[in-house]
């Protein structure tokens, strides 16, 4: 399990919806996936061989619900049992549990739940919540990209305004490509220890955010404010040359962004804007921690004809303070861009009766001229199975963002049942 008080929180929710079976007020249902991706390069970066599979794996699933007629409350519990056919072992992953509870305009959800913001596809600035990169870049069913927090979280409705505010711990990280499986070059391969320092749990170490939505003048807007630390590890070595000893750690970040959208020229147009206050690393002179950061994204999406799509999106993410961050740069040490963008297109085409979806993705920078396309095709056989196919091919100079995983093209396959 990922955490001992989410697999407490479970065996609570399970025991309570068996007491409340008698009742009728509970469901249980899920399904079987099974999932392969294979590489399309039989090598990895220092030209070792990795095997021919990046996931080969099973998975079950179970999701129960219950609820009370008494008072406005129900639980939910996403479990599985994983077997993972290339270690030969089985774990189990509980997704998500947590209660749902509502009083007039108030509701609220204890426990480990997954939590969406902003208005970006597959580009996140408001977005700030875990995401699982090794599924996504080996094509998991994108149910998988989230992941969930033990949190709990408040809503308020009104006709003003609508709030919400989220705290979270422990500290949750982005689930990061491992550098041996995917094939990517290890900058600490020769190091002697390598250890991760994980934010304290603890009331200074809680992730606060809110946010605050309405809409006006045919717009929907949100601000959204987060307290809590980057998600993917920043590393200091030791003064040793080379170095003999590396730390990875999350250091602090505050967020503060808007978010847009409206129906106009035929389709729908959005877009946000934020800040990351990097609070470790203001003055930006510490190599070791990121600098602050203004980000932002306008997108559009629209349908072309019967059963069809197309969105574009246009990201940028600019370098506060990056003249201290150059003049701290040791002779000889690469930089990183003071400038970085992204240019996104979805197509979407659904054919048989709406049974066939044919659809691609694509990532490409013209800053970095790095890119990743990511074409799928799924098919529902009947109400209960479907199955799905689809590739992950990236290109782009080792040192960019995308292009580092230029050996990691694969091709996947799911087939899904559900009961």
């Amino acid at each position: 399990m990922r955490s001992t008080t989410a697999s407490m929180l479970a065996l609570t929710l399970f025991i309570t919806a068996m007491a409340s079976a008698q009742d009728g007020n509970v469901e249980a249902h899920g399904f079987v996936v099974t999932h392969g991706a294979g590489r399309l390069r039989g090598t990895g970066s220092d030209g070792a061989p990795t095997g021919d599979f990046l996931i080969r794996e099973d998975r079950f699933r179970l999701d129960l619900e219950g609820w009370s007629e008494d008072i406005d409350a129900e639980i939910k519990v996403k479990a599985e049992v994983v077997h993972d056919a290339l270690a030969r072992r089985l774990a189990a992953d509980l997704r998500e549990a947590y209660i749902d509870y509502a009083t007039g305009d108030l509701d609220f959800r204890i426990g480990r739940q997954v939590i969406t913001w902003g208005v970006g596809d597959l580009i996140f600035v408001s977005d700030v919540w875990p995401k699982d990169w090794v599924s996504f870049f080996a094509g998991r069913p994108m149910d998988y990209f989230k992941v969930g927090i033990e949190a709990v979280r408040a809503r308020l409705w009104s006709d003003v305004v609508n709030v919400e505010v989220v705290a979270a711990t422990p500290f949750e990280p982005d689930t990061l490509p491992d550098s041996a499986l995917f094939g990517v070059a290890n900058p600490f391969a020769g190091v002697e220890s390598v250890r991760v320092e994980m934010p304290r749990v603890g009331y200074g170490n809680v992730e606060f955010a809110a946010k605050v939505s309405r809409k006006a003048l045919g717009l929907d807007l949100a601000a959204h404010a987060y307290r809590g630390f980057w998600s993917t590890p920043s590393a200091r070595t030791n003064a040793a040359n080379p170095p003999t000893s590396v730390t990875m750690f999350y250091p602090a970040l505050s967020v503060y962004t808007l978010t847009a959208q409206t129906n106009a020229a035929g389709g729908v147009i959005s877009a946000e804007a934020g800040l990351y206050d990097s609070r470790d690393d203001r003055d930006g002179s510490d190599l070791a921690t990121p600098n602050s950061q203004i980000r932002g994204l306008v997108g559009y999406d629209r349908p072309l004809w019967s059963d069809a799509r197309v969105g574009a999106q246009y990201y940028v993410e600019l370098m506060d303070d990056f003249g201290a961050y150059e003049g701290a740069l040791p002779p000889g040490f690469p930089s990183e861009s003071e400038y970085r963008d992204m240019v996104t297109l979805r197509l979407e085409q659904m054919l048989r009766r709406q049974t066939l979806r044919l659809s691609l993705f694509a990532f490409y920078s013209p800053a970095d001229s790095d890119y990743l396309v990511q074409p799928t095709a799924e098919y529902k056989l009947s109400d209960e199975l479907r199955v799905a196919v689809g590739a992950d091919l990236f290109g782009g100079d080792a040192h960019t963002m995308l292009g580092r995983f230029d050996r990691s093209d694969n091709v996947h396959a799911t087939a899904r049942f559900d009961f």
